[in-house]
This record gives structure tokens, sequence and C-alpha cells, in this order.
């Protein structure tokens, strides 16, 4: 590849790779791409067809003719099998149907007769770009990749757009680098055989949320088992966070069911209100076979750490710098004794619950009934009646919500039942934000405006999607930031079939004041024992948020001297500094800085690395 990517290993959890199209200028394109440490494989002709880093056991490939499959990643397809697809393969369209039989979490590619195709996967966890050297079309799996070859600039109008608290679709989902497309995670990119002609073809939808949860239960466990299974069926050891919460003691339990050994890991929280550790040991105690590690409480990492020290290589900003070393910090010790992966629950949340903002559909079409969990929620999150009657009022189209939002990007935070009601949580800007930084998110969200659909036209799937959508790109980077320390990471939940499963669901059954992650509790029954499925909370970690930005108020003030966003005239540096001083600024806890924190750590990783930095 290039050489921002030859320090960072080759260890299985981070394959990246690049494709060519089965053609001259195609080849010669590539030249540019083969570093020493690259793998290539090549088309039936010689020349190349992907180039880049993987692991043998994240690889499989079958090539049948003028017809040649690639399955990158985690996947339990064989070779026999999918040598068998490739023999019956006549157009590239039917690989829609082979990406959503198949479990796991993966890329395909595909080439037939010159022509190539590829996509990741709808969770967003794993993308697919592309960009023109020369006038052939070339696709990768990083965005920087390509950048980097180009010798591109960061685009400053995009780190702009990265300033937004949050930003919401579909900014959040282009490229940094205007020259990079991004393809929509739904969407594959096919290649024509001349690598001039591109063009995107769904390939997923979301299931229409109809599904009783009781006929709903049985998919979703056996979802969730088959995603859990194609990591753990080669045996070895594999480790599993284990905080006692519904989502991680589902992975662990059904881990335990596989033929690997299990190693559980458990944090305890600082906070003495924490009860992660009592739930975890009730779920040891029924796991004899699982050896359990607790870690000590005082020696977790807390939120903000080792901001200045970070030099991962990443492809976007990305808010989970400020917990990559809590995410981190065990995984050597798990690796030493002898886990080959660690899996997490991460994205229980996101699937297993739902938004509420279902309930605005579901007022017109069955208003008894949610009449009746409005007012659940209303005393549940404690939502004040005239904004709750506001929310359910607010029919605003996506297009208008979005341009509506451009006008009122310095005002306050919006309220938590517009929020959950409505189409998100509306972009904001705050004060160390120049003039300059607004007037261009202001602009890319208008024009967003023009164009955008929603992910899906009831605004409670829309909203489910985005969120896992907005967490998959989080996850994608730490899951890079895993592999680089010598254990990956994978997030069972986030696999496309366990998604689909849950989606389907009712959201009235899904999404309730009265119960606690009912779609979880309900498919787990007789897998996690019954004392182990009553919790109904989880913990927060808010004290190690508070005391990381307490403590790490020296970092931070560092972080913004010299800041490479305040060079680019998009921060105030004085501001910043100022707040870095005080922590206890009323707001801070609402991690309002994390998107400014993001841009400003990724922009300091570009110049460690010396690739080429955006100009002011």
């Amino acid at each position: 590849m290039t050489e921002l990517h030859e320090s960072a290993g080759t260890g299985p959890g981070d394959a990246h790779f690049v494709v060519f199209t089965d053609h001259a200028d195609a080849a010669a394109v590539a030249r540019s791409f083969a570093r020493p440490g690259s793998r290539s494989l090549a088309h039936a002709s010689g020349r190349p067809w992907l180039v880049g880093h993987w692991h043998d056991d994240e690889v499989v490939t079958a090539h049948v003719g003028t017809a040649a499959l690639a399955v990158v990643g985690c996947c339990p397809i064989d070779a026999d099998e999918l040598r068998r697809r490739a023999a019956r393969l006549r157009d590239l369209a039917e690989l829609d149907a082979l990406a959503r039989s198949l479990p796991g979490s993966f890329h395909l590619v595909g080439a037939l007769d010159g022509q190539i195709r590829i996509q990741g996967t709808a969770s967003g966890l794993r993308l697919v770009f592309h960009a023109e050297f020369d006038g052939v079309r070339v696709a990768a799996t990083r965005a920087d990749t390509l950048a980097a070859v180009l010798g591109l600039d960061p685009d400053v109008e995009e780190l702009a757009v990265r300033l937004l608290w949050p930003a919401p679709y579909p900014l959040f989902e282009t490229s940094l680098w205007r020259a990079v497309s991004a393809v929509p995670p739904q969407d594959a990119l096919v290649i024509a055989a001349d690598g001039r002609t591109v063009r995107h073809t769904r390939w997923w939808t979301p299931p229409q949320p109809v599904r009783p949860l009781a006929e709903a239960a049985p998919l979703i466990r056996t979802a969730l088992q088959e995603a859990v299974d194609a990591r753990t069926q080669q045996g070895g050891v594999v480790s599993c966070d284990l905080s006692g919460g519904l989502d991680s003691t589902s992975v662990c339990f059904l881990a335990d069911r596989s033929p690997a050994r299990v190693v559980a890991s458990t944090w305890p929280g600082r906070d003495p209100a924490d009860t992660d550790l009592h739930w975890a040991r009730r779920a040891i105690g029924h796991l004899p076979d699982v050896e359990h590690v607790v870690w000590d409480a005082d020696a977790s990492p807390l939120v903000y750490e080792d901001l200045l020290g970070i030099d991962d290589l990443l492809d976007e900003p990305t808010i989970g710098v400020m917990d990559r070393s809590r995410v981190l910090h065990h995984l050597p010790g798990l690796a030493e004794r002898g886990s080959r992966l660690h899996l997490t629950g991460i994205g229980g949340d996101h699937v297993a619950w739902c938004s509420e903002a279902y309930y605005h559909r579901l007022l017109r079409t069955r208003p008894l009934s949610a009449l009746r969990q409005l007012r659940g929620f209303r005393a549940l999150w404690q939502w004040p009646l005239g904004d709750t009657v506001r929310a359910l009022a607010d029919s605003r189209p996506y297009r208008k919500w979005l341009a509506d939002a451009s006008g009122q990007l310095r005002g306050p935070l919006p309220s938590s039942v517009a929020t959950g009601l409505g189409w998100g949580m509306a972009p904001r800007l705050f004060d160390w934000v120049t003039p300059e930084a607004e007037r261009m998110a202001r602009r890319a969200l208008l024009d967003a405006a023009a164009t955008a659909a929603p992910l899906h036209p009831d605004r409670g799937l829309h909203s489910d999607l985005e969120q896992i959508r907005s967490c998959t790109r989080v996850i994608r980077q730490w899951d890079r930031m895993a592999a680089r320390v010598g254990l990956p990471m994978a997030s069972p939940f986030l696999d496309d079939r366990v998604i689909e499963a849950c989606l389907a669901v009712r959201p009235d059954e899904r999404v309730t004041p009265w119960r606690y992650k009912p779609v979880l509790s309900t498919a787990m029954r007789g897998i996690v024992p019954e004392d182990c499925l009553r919790r109904s909370n989880k913990a927060t970690a808010s004290m190690d948020a508070s005391n990381g930005l307490r403590e790490h108020r020296a970092d931070l003030l560092a972080l913004w001297e010299d800041s490479r966003l305040e060079a680019l005239g998009l921060v105030d540096g004085a501001e910043l500094r100022r707040l870095a001083r005080r922590p206890a600024s009323k707001g801070l806890s609402d991690a309002i800085l994390y998107s400014t924190i993001a841009a400003e750590v990724w922009l300091r990783g570009i110049a460690r690395d010396h690739t080429r930095v955006p100009r002011p």
C-alpha cells in the first residue's frame, strides 16, 4: 500500500485493500499502491485484482473461468462453497442475494467478464471508497489509501462539518478528501471493464418492523448465535467483555457454547454505585468453565487519557479517541492469557433497543396504544408535556428539518424529547467554532437539505439506522486500533444478519417504558439464566468521564497549543485554552467538546505520519 499503512502491521483484524479492474491501464495504476509488505491477488489474466494487507484467515477466494469472488473479513463460507457460487455467477447483481445470506462481517468482491463489484456491510462497519487515477476508477476499503497516492490535502470544509455536534446523516458519511467518493453502506460499487464507468447499485434495504416479538425472538437468537459462532468455531481461546449488562452477558454465554475456551473480562467502574461487577459475578456463577479476569478499577484509564500520544492511522476523525485508552488497556493482558480475538457487546444498545421516534407514526396509526406508551416515556425520561406535544405535532420532512437546523447552529442544545421523538439530535456549534467554520457547516447542511432523503420514511427506523451507522464509524476505528495492539476485536451485534433480525420486530414491542431491552431478554431466554436477564439498567461511567476531564486538563490545554484547527481558521484557540483551564465549565460534561477534540487529534496524527495536511 502506501507508506501510511506499512507501519501498522498485517495481523488479523486489520484487512484493508484496493481493487482494480482487469485492464492494462488499471494494472499500471496498481503499481502506485504496491509496497514492500503488501499482498496481492490476481485476475485470471495475471493483472492485479486486490492489493493490500490481510491475514490468511481473513480471505476466502474462488476463480472459475471469467468469474472470481473474494470474501475478506469474518465469514464462515469455505473455498469449495465460494467456488460453487462463482461457477454459477452470470451477473454481478446475483451477489446481492449472496451478501444477504451470509453471517459475519466482511467485504464481498466479485469480478465477471472484466467488471468488478465491491461492497461492505449495511451496518457501515466495513466501507467502500473510490477515486480516479489517470482516468481509471479504483476502489478501496479506506479513504486515506486513495488520498495518499493521489497526494490530496484533506478538505477544510469537510473538517468544518465534522465540528458539528453531531454531524447528521448524510454529512458524517462523506470522505474527508473531495476527490475520494464514499459508497453508502446499502450500496455496492460496480466498475466497468474499461475501468472508467462506475455506478452504485443498492443491495440492502432494512426490513419492515412488523414481526411480533414472540415470532422474532428465535430468529434473533439464531442470528446472534451464528454471529458468535463465526468467530469462535475455530476453537482456541477467545476473550469476552463481561460488564454484567444484557449485551455482553449474552455474547459471553453464546461463546461458552462454542468449541473455544472463554476468558471473561470485567472492568469495575470507579463509581461506588456501579453494579457491573455484581452482575458479572452473577453470570460467572453459571459459567464454570469460563476464566474470569477482574481488573483493578483504579487502574482503568479515564476518558480523555493519552490524547497527545495517539498515533493510530485513521482515515477520518473519530470521537472514539476519547475512550481509546479505556478500550485498549486490557487487550495485551488478555492476549497474554492466550486470547486470539476479543468479543464485545457493543451494538446491543443500538439493535436490541430502538428510538422512541417510532411513536410519532404510531400515534397516528394506533393512537390509544401509543398514548399509553408515551405517558410511560414521559415519566421515564421526565419529558415536559408541552415539549412532548410540540415534538409529536412536528411533521417536517427530513429535508426541511436539515434546512431548519442550519439556522439554529448557535442555539441552545435541543430538548431530549425533541431529539427522542424527532429525526434525531439537531446539530450545534459552540463558542470556540469560528464564524468561517460556521459558514462552511451551514452551507453543507443546506446543500444536503436540497437532495437528502432520510434512511427510511419512518423517523424511528431512520433514527435507528443513523445511530447504528454512527456507532460503526467509531467501532471501525477501534477495531483497527485493537488489531494494532495485537488482539483483534469483534462486535457480533453489529453483523448485518443480527441487525436485520432485530429491526424486524414491531417497535412497540422493541422499545417500551415498561421493560428493559425486551428483545434481548426474550431472545436469550433458555441460554442466559433468568436471574441474569433481570438486570434493568446499565452503568454510565459518568464519573470516569468527569474525572477524566478534570485530571487530564493539562493534556487538553496542550492539545490547543499550536492547534491545527486554529491554524486553519476553524476554531478560536484562546477560547479552547480557557475551557481547558476550567474543566467544570457548564456544558462540558455533555460531551460537546468531543467532535472538536476528534478533529484536532486526527490532524495531529496526519502531521505525525508525514502525510499531507490541509492548508489554511
